[in-house]
């Protein structure tokens, strides 16, 4: 029994390790001396953990026992819901699954684009009245 679970444990890990892989090309000019770090683009998927309108960053979670890690947006940041619809910002809940495409910039890890995994939910708030009149 302990064998099978270090195995799922092991399995889980390097499915994170994965999905969390980037590839980063440094290059430097023979001529200028001058170095230059590209990152492409890496996925993960997990849940959206917090998001606060003011802010310039989502906490995301990868799994229940990982502690969030702060992913910053920016004004090219696309949002889509699970069939590819651009949506607002005010779409992202707390708790929601999603997959996130981001490149590492600096110490900065950078969001390209969120892809909820649930449509966004619709809220209507209906207000009733009772009114009593005696007889």
């Amino acid at each position: 029994m302990k064998i099978l679970a270090a195995g799922a444990t092991c399995a889980a890990a390097v499915g994170i390790a994965f999905a969390q892989e980037t590839t980063t090309t440094t290059t430097t000019n023979p001529v200028t001396g001058t170095t230059t770090t590209e990152s492409a683009t890496a996925t993960t998927t997990g849940t959206i953990a917090a998001y606060t309108p003011d802010s310039d960053y989502i906490m995301f979670r990868t799994s229940t026992a990982a502690a969030p890690v702060r992913y910053y947006y920016t004004k090219d940041t696309t949002i889509l819901d699970p069939e590819g619809h651009t949506v607002t910002w005010s779409a992202i809940r707390p708790d929601m699954p999603a997959t996130v495409y981001y490149t590492n910039v600096g110490d900065r890890v950078v969001v390209r684009k969120v892809v909820l995994s649930q449509p966004a939910a619709v809220y209507e708030k209906k207000e009733t009245t009772t009114t009593t009149t005696k007889p």
